[in-house]
């Protein structure tokens, strides 16, 4: 998560409304809220906290970085905002009806203790959401460098033994492999219409590895950036904004109230 550290702001004017693409899919997955509690786990900037307690849930945010925190306290002063992290949460066995956790898992170093953890604080017949990228933006940004004669550094990735492969099936067999029983895994597909504006705060911001990527760069080399940003995004854009597909792995389980046996949540 170190790569996050000091880009709440960043982010809130950038890729939060990306990320927001699941939103209405998680809703309908959680089903009725009637006030039971749920935990949004690696909230960033409160924005699912949020529309998850507009719908009725008795909502607390989970967030390690202070300033998403920060951003959140300021645009939803309602939502209760907790500062802790994968794979150590600071909650009690079985404490919440609901936990989501949209987007989280592709950034913590071992995503099955990050599974476990989840279901550990949910109570038995209680909903699990997590959410990872199969299609994200690094395609508009790869093309970026490639217009620009540079050469991204490779994030740090997973040691082999913890990782998975990005798509459906492998997300899913990785969330059983981390205790989440009988999971379903669906594809989801939407395009994101960033503005220009959007999509240069992400990087200018330093959000995700293309930002850390553009931050790294000496003072030429942001130059050579800038202009390949800007003729893409003329070549690709409509109207002052850039339409970027995207795809996500939504997985979810449930567990059985009688015998604690695992059940679709589909």
């Amino acid at each position: 998560m170190k790569a996050w550290e000091g880009v709440g702001e960043a982010y809130a004017a950038s890729y939060a409304s990306l990320c927001a693409g699941t939103h209405d899919d998680l809703l309908r997955r959680l089903g009725a809220a009637e006030g039971r509690r749920l935990l949004d786990v690696g909230s960033g900037t409160g924005t699912l906290a949020a529309r998850l307690m507009g719908a009725g849930w008795t909502v607390t945010a989970c967030e390690p970085e202070s300033t998403m925190r920060a951003v959140a306290a300021r645009e939803h002063p309602r939502v209760s905002l907790v500062d802790g992290a994968l794979p150590s949460l600071p909650f009690a066995d079985a404490a919440f009806d609901a936990v989501t956790a949209n987007f989280v898992l592709n950034h913590v170093s071992d995503p099955r203790e990050a599974a476990r953890e989840l279901a550990r604080v949910v109570v038995p017949g209680g909903v699990l959401i997590a959410t990872t990228w199969v299609v994200s933006p690094s395609w508009f940004w790869r093309s970026v460098c490639q217009r620009a004669g540079l050469v991204a550094t490779p994030a740090g990735g997973l040691a082999p033994e913890k990782d998975f492969e990005r798509t459906p099936a492998a997300f899913g067999r990785m969330m059983a492999d981390g205790g989440w029983p009988s999971v379903a895994v669906a594809e989801l597909s939407w395009t994101w219409r960033a503005t220009t504006d959007e999509l240069w705060r992400s990087a200018e911001g330093g959000v995700a590895s293309a930002g850390a990527f553009y931050l790294s760069l000496d003072a030429a080399e942001r130059g050579k950036f800038a202009r390949a940003f800007d003729q893409l995004c003329e070549e690709h854009g409509d109207g002052g904004t850039v339409a970027l597909d995207h795809t996500a792995a939504v997985a979810s389980a449930a567990l059985d109230e009688r015998t604690g046996a695992g059940r679709t949540h589909a």
